[in-house]
């Protein structure tokens, strides 16, 4: 892939809307395609996608199988200088690096969302988690202004355009991710997609679907198995069929460049 690895972050300032899982199994998608991902956890204290590879690494040395998985990695500390030369390092190997970032506002996770290459940013359907990236008019529901996390990745993304212009650099693709929308009344649904759906005009996201909250992500993490993992799952229930549906929409939309070259999902465990 020209200009070094594809870097995909995973990016809110607000905890508990899917960053981690999404991360992960898009890691393991691109795995499956026969990519070379790495993935760097920059959330030091929880470290989830950290742990979900680990356990993922000892259930294949326990069952004596192959997963496709990412080499990964945490970076702990507040040094620029060191993370970079930790993703310049892994990304010397790999087609992809995915990052996860915490939940909070941090320096790092500013960096890396400000120099992705497609930017995800995952929301629960609600205006509490809309919030993040825009705020509405309390009677109309209309967007009054932006957020400052909106409004820093508008910055970032003209100044990537600039360098693209100048330096052949890609475009940076910043997509919305609405998780959890099977949770939402349909009145407020209908409100938080105009609002999304203005907002997006304005500064230039794409909205893509994302993953209900499912027991079946939470029942995985022990064994770092994902729902792409058809072959060691055991019997599937409806639930976990309709999992995996949402998992593909979700990959598909990403638009992800192996994908793109492959021309369609073929992801083994999805189809």
């Amino acid at each position: 892939m020209s200009n070094g690895p594809h870097r995909i972050v995973f990016a809110n300032e607000k905890g508990g809307t899917g960053k981690s899982t999404t991360a992960v199994h898009v890691a393991i998608a691109l795995a499956y395609q026969g990519a070379r991902v790495a993935a760097i956890d920059l959330d030091s204290r929880q470290r989830t996608l950290h742990r979900y590879l680990e356990n993922r690494a000892e259930t294949a040395r326990r069952r004596q199988i192959d997963l496709p998985t990412a080499t990964f990695a945490v970076h702990a500390g507040d040094d620029v200088e060191a993370l970079d030369a930790l993703v310049e390092a892994m990304g010397a190997e790999a087609d992809f690096i995915v990052f996860d970032t915490p939940g909070r506002d941090d320096p790092l996770a500013r960096h890396v969302a400000t120099r992705a290459d497609t930017l995800v940013t995952p929301l629960n359907d609600s205006f509490v988690d809309f919030d993040l990236i825009g705020q509405v008019d309390a009677e109309t529901f209309k967007v009054r202004r932006l957020s400052f996390y909106a409004e820093l990745i508008w910055e970032a993304r003209k100044k990537r355009a600039m360098a693209t212009i100048r330096d052949a650099r890609r475009d940076m693709d910043w997509v919305v991710v609405r998780n959890r929308t099977g949770y939402t009344e349909a009145r407020n649904q209908r409100r938080i997609d105009q609002a999304l759906t203005e907002l997006s005009r304005r500064v230039g996201f794409r909205i893509a679907s994302g993953l209900s909250e499912r027991v079946i992500y939470r029942e995985l993490f022990p064994s770092g198995l994902t729902l792409l993992d058809k072959g060691h799952l055991g019997e599937l229930g409806t639930s976990h069929l309709v999992a995996r549906q949402e998992l593909r929409t979700l990959i598909a939309g990403l638009n992800l460049p192996v994908l793109r070259q492959k021309g369609q999902l073929a992801l083994e465990g999805v189809t």
